[in-house]
């Protein structure tokens, strides 16, 4: 017996109807935002364009609009209108919470100010350009023959634009051991993302096509996301583990290394929604006049220049300005060892054991160098330690410096023949060697 298809095509006259039904509140709120409201716009305003534009893309997927000649570029314009209003959303953001976040600290009064009106001019350049998008997904509504409302957005639909609010986290205020380690924790994942950014190598290049190859060659959409969800892991561990403790109230450095970090969050955000811009319309699958349409509303140029010397450099400073901080607190909060260890007879410190310091070092989350013959290196990079141990295959005794937390697991390591009789010989402070 055959099957039949549940799918049922609708006339493109009938969608029509459907989709002014559908779209009426994104219709209604692209009214008020080209009218009188459209010259102060707010957190609150961008935010809406994003939930109405979100609510009516998913309908022209659900209809297949992406694959109908009708309605492709009205999909596109919606897509293009919310991606860019997030972006535009996470700028206003960051603009409303410098001060809070306490950067401006680092900075002089005039590099305070230049910062400050970089972020403005792309700001208003996204919002420009929603604004722009706004306009065009009206009159290719009309064209397409929806019945557009005259009216504007109800006063009473904006979405609230709250904080979230939480009591303090208190809980075991006797453990603030516990909480220095985590501490610990925090500022040497902040100058991990430090050296992250140093890896990409941002810098502002005025030359079109230079940006257009470094924006390529280090930054895609796929990258992007990356040093995105990077810099956010690094907030949600502050977030989890410092924030409302009892020492982040009597350290004021860590409040504002907190603040370094979301403040290049938010560039971040917008870098990848930019970045998703400029990719979704190099893709394959979309019409080429559909490219050559969004580009003449929203220069494609000029994106990019922003998404590197604005957005991308700005990150990369906020991130770098917060580094000297990240240093003080990390020996702040650490009590810094030596550990000496010698192998055991018949033990060898191959491949395997290193893995296993590796996953000591990483389970803690402080640096950890280990010396051997006179050559110190990062006892966190499996390829750093087998480079040392390598060049100085005959070396017995070994120096580890770090934090007495992870030391005390690595001499336990060193105690129980480094694994070799097998993981479920070593002591219990050592179970999470275990876990795959």
């Amino acid at each position: 017996m055959s099957e039949t298809s549940i799918d049922e095509i609708v006339t493109e006259g009938a969608f029509a109807r459907s989709l002014a039904a559908q779209g009426e509140m994104f219709f209604r709120l692209a009214n008020s935002l080209l009218g009188s409201e459209g010259s102060a716009w707010t957190r609150r305003h961008l935010h809406q364009v994003v939930s109405e534009a979100h609510a009516l893309e998913s309908f022209l997927d659900d209809h297949g609009a992406r694959n109908n000649r009708t309605y492709h570029h009205l999909r596109e314009l919606v897509a293009s209108t919310r991606g860019l209003a997030q972006a535009g959303f996470s700028l206003r953001h960051l603009c409303g919470r410098l001060e809070s976040y306490g950067v401006q600290r680092t900075l002089s009064d005039e590099a305070a100010r230049g910062i400050e009106s970089a972020i403005g001019a792309a700001r208003d350049f996204l919002e420009r350009s929603v604004s722009s998008l706004l306009e065009a997904g009206l009159a290719e509504a009309k064209a397409v023959g929806v019945d557009l409302p005259a009216d504007g957005f109800p006063a009473d639909r904006y979405l609230p634009d709250r904080s979230r609010k939480r009591l303090p986290r208190n809980v075991g205020e006797e453990a603030l051991d516990e909480e220095a380690q985590r501490i610990a924790e925090v500022a040497a994942k902040y100058l991990q993302v430090c050296d992250m950014f140093d890896a990409i190598g941002v810098r502002p290049l005025g030359d079109a096509e230079a940006c257009e190859r470094f924006l390529s060659e280090r930054c895609s959409e796929e990258q992007a996301r990356v040093y995105e969800a990077t810099v956010h892991n690094l907030q949600s561990a502050y977030d989890t583990y410092v924030k409302n403790t009892v020492l982040e109230a009597g350290d004021e450095r860590l409040p504002r290394l907190r603040g370094h970090a979301s403040a290049a969050l938010h560039l971040l955000e917008a870098v990848t929604l930019l970045a998703h811009f400029v990719e979704r319309h190099e893709a394959s699958d979309r019409q080429e006049g559909t490219v050559r349409r969004i580009d003449m509303i929203v220069s494609r140029q000029e994106v990019r220049d922003i998404t590197l010397n604005v957005l991308l450099n700005g990150a990369q400073r906020f991130i770098e300005m917060g580094r000297s901080l990240a240093e003080d607190l990390l020996p702040s909060y650490t009590n810094v060892q030596e550990l000496a260890v010698e192998l055991q007879p018949g033990v060898v410190l191959h491949a395997r054991p290193m893995s296993l310091i590796v996953r000591i070092v990483g389970h803690h989350g402080t640096p950890v160098e280990m010396e051997v013959a006179g050559t110190a290196c990062n006892a966190g990079s499996i390829m750093d330690l087998m480079v040392a141990v390598g060049s100085n295959a005959d070396a017995m005794r070994f120096v580890f410096r770090g934090d007495e937390h992870p030391l005390r697991d690595i001499e336990a390591l060193f105690e129980n023949s480094l694994g070799e009789g097998g993981l479920s010989t070593l002591p219990e402070q050592l179970a999470y060697l275990r876990d795959d």
